[in-house]
């Protein structure tokens, strides 16, 4: 953490409360990237758990913060639209933002969806577990021992841009190229990755020619079991739009990358916050999927979900008007007190790990959660076979998003054994 980080987390709660209520803005990049955003939820869900925000870098939008009310959002498609955008963010880029499937409604929403199902079946899954365990075996046997290293750079990343590869069947050497890309579509200009709309339109340019070479390639082959290969080939979607199928890999790159890795980062940095959990894992390895779930929950990945009121609504006790902007705060709603006891500790063996909202709800559930879940059990049944210790050697540095809940970096070492 650095100190400027240190001291907003130090500020954050009277600044929280200090605000008048009416103009109260959890959007905030550098409030995420310093960890410093919970106080502002934990007002929002106790005095105004629907909330308006008339002015921010975003514009107007509405605020929900609660669990049950951001499950009505997430399953009231016809009332809350995910057309055109899924995010915060207004990015009109010259032609409106990328449509992709999770930007949709049904029918859209539907038929692309299920083009692209099989590739996280259970029996896929089933298919890619020897392969996940082989890799991740092979990750953690080159690791230092004694030494600091990035824990993102050598495991987290390594291991989801190697399955994501898999998944779009391109070369492993490549692998790389695809979580580069991926942190650029959520890259906030002028933050470190980009340095501008224009810089991160020029790398986009050069994203969308390698898929839609991949495309070409795949559209007059055989069908296969990847997943350019089934939108290529699936009736639904094989007449689709170049922008459109564009941004369907757009979705399932950054969907593939971002709750594994920033997950997988999360485990070790909440292990190590939580010493008495570490050794209850270390003592039951089965707690491996319940760790799993409540460290999914913990970290949520994805900060937040958006919608656009189809028409004047009623809801929470104030009208949203048709148009609005209402934003289903994630990472609010999985510290709700009312639903999920003692929400702001983590316990690895809770009654309801499961029980969260770090995959949505309804029919926008993340379609590759299970495939998340089975990385992150993998990686931590080889890290137990081999490892008594993962430690911090230095705070994480954290994503600049009011969206991605991620590291850039988390030091750490592996002790040598005596």
């Amino acid at each position: 953490m650095t100190d400027s980080s240190a001291d907003l987390r130090q500020s954050a709660r009277a600044a929280a409360y200090a605000a008048p209520l009416e103009t109260l803005n959890p959007a905030q990049a550098a409030l995420f990237q310093a960890d410093a955003h919970w106080p502002y939820f934990e007002r929002l869900r106790s005095e105004a758990p629907v909330h308006f925000t008339p002015e921010s870098d975003y514009g107007p939008y509405w605020s929900i913060t609660r669990f049950n009310d951001i499950m009505a959002v997430d399953a009231n498609h016809h009332a809350f639209s995910s057309e055109p955008a899924i995010t915060i963010f207004d990015q009109n880029q010259g032609q409106g933002p990328l449509p992709m499937f999770i930007a949709m409604d049904p029918p859209r929403h539907d038929v692309q969806r299920k083009a692209v199902t099989p590739a996280v079946s259970p029996d896929n899954l089933e298919r890619l577990a020897p392969l996940i365990r082989e890799r991740a075996a092979g990750i953690l046997d080159s690791l230092p021992i004694g030494e600091t290293f990035d824990w993102v750079d050598k495991v987290s990343m390594e291991l989801t841009a190697m399955t994501l590869a898999t998944l779009f069947d391109v070369k492993q050497e490549d692998r790389r190229k695809l979580t580069y890309w991926s942190d650029v579509v959520t890259a906030v200009p002028g933050q470190g990755l980009v340095d501008s709309l224009e810089h991160k339109m020029a790398i986009f340019v050069e994203y969308h020619a390698y898929f839609a070479e991949l495309w070409n390639q795949r559209v007059n082959a055989e069908p296969g079991s990847d997943l350019i290969s089934m939108l290529a080939h699936n009736p639904a979607t094989r007449n689709m739009e170049p922008r459109e199928y564009f941004g369907n890999i757009v979705l399932l790159t950054v969907g593939g990358n971002d709750t594994t890795r920033n997950t997988i980062s999360g485990s070790v940095l909440a292990l190590n916050q939580n010493p008495e959990q570490y050794a209850k894992l270390r003592a039951d390895p089965s707690l491996i999927p319940s760790m799993v779930s409540e460290t999914i929950r913990w970290q949520t990945p994805l900060a937040h979900m958006r919608r656009r009121a189809t028409r004047d609504v009623a809801f929470g006790g104030k009208t949203i008007r048709e148009g609005d902007k209402v934003v289903m705060w994630y990472v609010s709603g999985n510290r709700d007190e009312e639903v999920i006891p003692d929400a702001d500790a983590y316990i690895i063996d809770r009654a309801r790990p499961r029980h969260h909202l770090s995959f949505g709800f309804g029919i926008h559930r993340c379609v590759g959660n299970r495939l998340a879940e089975l990385q992150l059990t993998i990686i931590w049944e080889e890290i137990l076979k081999r490892f008594p210790a993962i430690e911090l050697a230095g705070a994480p540095k954290r994503n600049y998003s009011t969206f991605v809940r991620g590291y850039e970096s988390l030091p750490v070492i592996i002790p040598k054994r005596h």
